[in-house]
This record gives structure tokens, sequence and C-alpha cells, in this order.
């Protein structure tokens, strides 16, 4: 895998799912508890073998950077092994990045100076597993110059995704972005499916780097993989394309793969982790996750009030630090330093690092951001207008998000800045 590098790209600002980016960007997101967003394809790499990985930031980097800083300082120079963080230093053009396919053809300089034979693009914003190796085998065994990662899905869902279209041996004869017609082909890995690109793909670095070179040309073009460069690879003919069938490691009977992109879809994702039998496992220890673990104690499980009232979590995550003092959690994600207060109730619900809920509190299917102190006898996610007139977003099927501390501020400097 030497001749390999990485790039993730990790600079969207998520504005679906606002509010948890007003203040950071969308990898940099809490997930699962303990971890971020972007830990899971970093994990991918590490586990496959790749040790030269370039992340592109742009949109509030500077909690993704530290949290890549003080977590990811796993690799060894002297091996050649490396992560780099980059934003954008307009060394190309004066623009800050246009899309997809721009942030890479600004740091063209970057990957020519690390000669790869192969490079691999990534998304910073997926949950899944896979061996990045076995694709790369794939690609190396049908002499591809492109390998597109596939995961099959029901027709009905094909206009939100880019859609592949590929002959008996995987080589792909079309790509078409969120096609809108509901006439894409079935996929030949399974007749009843159609073929989702996973925002995963291996390309030879000369066929990149020319590609990139024409796209960036094109004043009609909106520099993005999914929507320019890769259909551009296809339709014209010059290069061997082929489809690449997921393999999933989480080990599963449906294959796994999430783009935690809008809130409902975020928090599905993380309430599959506390089913009875979660759909992603995070404790396979054939395929470590890794995060920044920070320095806490143990969480603790309080029977307070003169043992009037016993602190409990059931069917829940509860990471490191937290206190449940006489409160009680049912089926929810709680990541490190929260604490919940005597006779509250926390059900169905993700509470991000170091958020207290106060005595008497009830909530339910809520997201509460980090270090938000919810006040005595609160009542979040029982009375939608009640929710909405506190200020708090509501998503289509319900889940209430409260702001995170000095959202008020924020939006006041952006619109006195517009």
């Amino acid at each position: 895998m030497r001749d390999v590098l990485a790039i993730v790209l990790a600079g969207g600002a998520g504005e679906r799912l606002a509010p948890l980016t007003l203040n950071t960007a969308k990898p940099a997101v809490p997930f699962g508890g303990s971890y971020r967003i972007i830990d899971f394809t970093l994990s991918n790499c590490i586990n496959s073998g790749i040790r030269r990985i370039f992340i592109l930031t742009q949109y509030k980097a500077l909690e993704l950077t530290r949290h890549i800083r003080e977590g990811w300082h796993i690799f060894s120079g002297e091996l050649n092994e490396f992560i780099e963080v980059i934003p954008p230093m307009k060394r190309i053009h004066q623009n800050w990045y246009l899309g997809t396919a721009d942030a890479v053809y600004q740091n063209i300089e970057s990957i020519m100076v690390e000669k790869p034979e192969t490079t691999l693009i990534l998304s910073g914003d997926h949950i899944y597993k896979m061996d990045y190796h076995d694709m790369l085998s794939w690609h190396q065994r049908h002499q591809a110059d492109a390998t597109i990662a596939t995961i099959q899905t029901p027709p009905e869902h094909a206009s939100h995704f880019g859609i592949v279209e590929s002959d008996s041996d995987g080589r792909v004869t079309a790509f078409e972005e969120k096609p809108r017609h509901g006439q894409s082909a079935r996929s030949p890995f399974d007749p009843n499916m159609v073929s989702a690109s996973m925002g995963v793909y291996a390309i030879n670095t000369s066929i990149l780097l020319r590609t990139l070179m024409e796209d960036a040309g094109d004043p009609h073009s909106s520099h993005d993989f999914g929507k320019d460069v890769l259909p551009k690879l296809v339709t014209r003919g010059r290069a061997k394309v082929m489809a690449y069938d997921f393999r999933d490691l989480n080990r599963k009977q449906v294959r796994y793969w999430r783009d935690v992109g809008t809130i409902d879809a975020y928090y599905e994702a993380n309430m599959d982790l506390v089913a009875i039998e979660p759909e992603f496992n995070l404790y396979d220890r054939q395929w470590p996750l890794r995060t920044r673990l920070e320095q806490q104690p143990p969480a603790k499980f309080v029977l307070a009030e003169e043992h009037s009232r016993m602190g409990v979590a059931i069917d829940s995550i509860v990471s490191a630090g937290c206190i449940i003092s006489g409160g009680r959690v049912i089926r929810s994600v709680l990541s490190p330093g929260v604490r919940v207060n005597s006779y509250s109730e926390v059900d169905s619900s993700i509470v991000m690092a170091n958020s207290q809920i106060g005595r008497h509190s009830r909530i339910r299917r809520a997201i509460i951001p980090p270090d938000a102190v919810i006040p005595e006898f609160s009542v979040i996610g029982h009375d939608p207008e009640k929710d909405r007139d506190r200020g708090y977003t509501i998503t289509d099927s319900g889940v209430v998000v409260v702001p995170p501390p000095g959202a008020d501020v924020v939006r006041t400097v952006r619109a006195m800045t517009a």
C-alpha cells in the first residue's frame, strides 16, 4: 500500500446538519458517544494499511484540526507515514475550494510530490467499515484506470445517490448523479437493485491529474467528482472505469453504509448503535475504531436522594466521565462528561459532551449539543409547539435539536456581516 495516497474530503459545511454544524465542520460532529464522524473513514484507512493521508478542510475546521492533531498522531515520518490537514491555500487560483474535484485539484502539487501510483478519494462524513485494500486489489486485477465503490440500493432510492451502470464484468458504462427519471439500469451484482456510488474512488494518479486539469479549464463545470469528473471519464471512453461491489466488514445481515448528511439520518444512525443487536458493531476487535480519547474517569451511576432514586441506563451507550445521579437513561447515546441529575429521564436521545441535564427534566427524541446546561424541570421532545417557540429545530420525523450555546451570537454576527 506504499504506492497509495488517500485524500479525505472534509471541507463541507454540512448545512443539512445544522444547527449541529453551526460551530464546526460536519466530519467533526460527535457520533456514537466517543467518536467523531471522520474517525470511521480514518479507521478504515489504518485498518487497510494506508498510512499516507491528506485531509482537505475548509469550513470551520479548528475543532476538526485539533481532533486530528491530538487523536491521530500515530504515524512515523521516518517510515514515510503521515496524516496532513490541508486547508485551502489558493496555490492554484484565487478561490476557496469550489467543489470536491477542485479541492483535490488545488493540491495537485502536493500529490505530485508524493508520486502515488493510485490515489484513493474518500468522504470524511460516512459511517461504514471497508477494507480499501480489497478494493485496490480489484482495481489492479482488472487493470482499471478508475474504480468506483458501489452499494446496492432499491431502485426507488436511486434519486438520492450517484447511480453507476455497468456491464456483466463490472465495467462502468454510465454514471448519473441523483437521477430523477426512475429508469436506472439494474446492478450486475444484484438484478433487483441499482448500484449506488459510496463516494469512494480509486483512480490511477496520472489519469486523475489529467482529468482534474481538464475539469479546471471547463467554465461550465461545478468541479465535483460525482457531477462532472466521473461522468466525463465514463462517457468520453478514454479510461477504463470499473465498479467494485462493497464488501461490508461490519459482518451483519444487511450491508451497512450511512451518509449522515441530515439530522434524521444522523439520529437514526446513532440509534442503530443502541439496538439490542446493533446494526453497526463498535466492539469488533478485528476492525478497531480509533478516536481521540480525553482523560476522563469511568462512568458513574449514583443512588441519589437517600436511596430513593437510582441512577440507571438501559440499552444505552454511556461514555467515560458521565454521571447518572439518580436519573434514568433509556436507549440513548451519551458522550463523555455528561451529567444526568435526579428525577430526570432521557429517552431515545443523543446528549453530547459535558452537557448537564437538570433535575426533574424529561427529554425524548432529542439531540442536546456539547456544553449545554438544561435547566431543572425542562421538557423537551414532548410538545412540538413549545419546542418551536423556544427556537429548537424539529425535523420531519420529530427529532428535536437544541441549538448549541452561543448560537444566537453566531446568528447575530452572520446577519451583521451579510
